[in-house]
């Protein structure tokens, strides 16, 4: 049985967790793959949002197995209060849930050190969302870390300590002031939650699975464009959020992937720092970012707003090898009476229509308009109700990217999803 894997094609933010939330009736176990806290994956359901950061989107699915894989960094405090969170649902994350011993442990020390990297960087600073994130991972490839099977050994505590020094040396060539007795008195809490969870060796669960023919949904976070290595360096995270992550992430060979299914927005958006060359700094901007709700689901931060860029988005098709896509966000665009879609760059004179090595700022969009649809999607459930105009704008995208577009979101709840009959499509 194959793996599916499912990941964002922007910069992050697509929509990600409600399809995953929707399609995972086909699917007998959901596995975040790599990223941590700084992920927010907001599912809509009777009236409530739901928002997951660690835990994988399928947690709502009592028929489901939920894995948070080895390249995931776990922050106990923060997934002590998603448990929390979840209490009120009657879940059985005993059941449910399960983490890999792999996994990296995120200190409070990493926090910190985010925290002052981010303070020294002063304008030219990433957008980091201050999670610790970035350090936990170079500590992974320092061969330092700390991961969750390692609080089971006995010299735990000194493991602990032993990485705390290392860093509260670093913080003294930052000159950065800490109180950390506070935040460890949290932490070790939470660590004690942690242990009381099923831990396992997951490379051997996920391929034994696969042996026994269950289906299995690889869960990315952020986006393709914030890939460590192909995104928009240095303006990106600290993992590969792209498919072949899937594969380090979960302990799976190349020849197991089955569907790649990439998302995206009907337009596009971006958090933090970092280029962003459809971006709309005006008023067509903030209403966009109005009618789309976009504030980060993680850090509360706006998002910046832009027309969807092809260019960028066929990149990130090329280098995760999508198979199906699925388009988010459609209604938001309801608000407008005209869109508009970048099809090449303008650069020192001349059009292209890749993604450059680096997006500099001269890097001017070339747009094709088209025709908005200005009526509420939100009801409609199926492609014979939908607008011309609509109609017209994924026909379009569907054409230029040359990979089927099988879903289209007309809004945040489960429900408001349209099927389209294509062949290989997860509906």
């Amino acid at each position: 049985m194959a793996v599916d894997v499912l990941l964002g094609l922007q910069w992050g933010d697509e929509g990600k967790g409600k399809i995953v939330d929707v399609i995972t009736p086909k699917y007998d176990i959901i596995a975040r793959f790599q990223g941590g806290p700084n992920a927010g994956h907001t599912l809509v359901f009777d009236d409530i949002n739901h928002v997951t950061h660690t835990i994988p989107s399928g947690i709502f699915n009592d028929k489901c197995l939920n894995l948070v894989g080895n390249g995931v960094v776990i922050d106990p405090v923060i997934f002590k209060r998603e448990l929390d969170e979840l209490k009120q649902f009657k879940i059985d994350i005993y059941s449910n849930l399960v983490l890999s011993k792999k996994a990296h442990l995120i200190l409070p020390t990493h926090r910190l050190l985010d925290a002052a990297s981010e303070k020294a960087k002063g304008k030219d600073k990433i957008g980091s969302t201050l999670k610790g994130i970035g350090p936990t991972y170079m500590d992974k490839t320092g061969r330092n870390g700390l991961r969750i099977g390692d609080t089971l050994q006995p010299d735990f505590k000194e493991q602990y300590d032993r990485l705390v020094r290392k860093h509260a040396q670093i913080l003294k060539y930052y000159k950065y002031e800490y109180d950390l007795s506070e935040m460890e008195a949290e932490w070790f809490e939470a660590i004690e939650v942690l242990k009381t969870l099923r831990m396992v060796d997951s490379e051997h669960l996920i391929n034994d699975a696969m042996k026994e023919g269950k289906s299995i949904l690889a869960e990315g976070a952020q986006g393709t464009l914030l890939d460590i290595d192909f995104g928009s360096y240095p303006f990106v995270t600290s993992s590969n959020t792209v498919c072949a992550g899937a594969c380090t992430g979960l302990g799976i060979a190349p020849n197991t992937i089955g569907e790649v299914i990439g998302i995206f927005k009907a337009y596009c958006t971006r958090v933090g720092s970092g280029p962003f060359p459809t971006e709309l700094t005006d008023e067509t901007g903030k209403r966009m970012q109005k009618a789309g709700n976009e504030f980060g689901a993680t850090t509360g931060r706006p998002r910046r707003c832009g027309w969807i860029d092809l260019p960028a988005l066929k990149y990130a098709i090329m280098i995760n090898g999508a198979t199906q896509l699925i388009m988010t966000k459609a209604d938001v665009l309801s608000h407008f009476e005209t869109i508009k879609v970048c099809t090449h760059y303008l650069y020192k004179g001349r059009e292209i229509d890749h993604f450059p090595y680096q997006l500099p700022e001269d890097l001017t969009p070339i747009y094709k308009e088209f025709k908005a649809w200005e009526i509420d999607l939100s009801k409609l459930d199926s492609m014979e109700q939908i607008p011309d105009e609509l109609a017209d704008y994924i026909n379009y995208l569907e054409a230029e990217l040359a990979v089927p577009i099988t879903m289209v979101s007309v809004g945040p709840d489960r429900k408001e999803i349209i099927y389209r009959e294509t062949v290989g499509s997860i509906s």
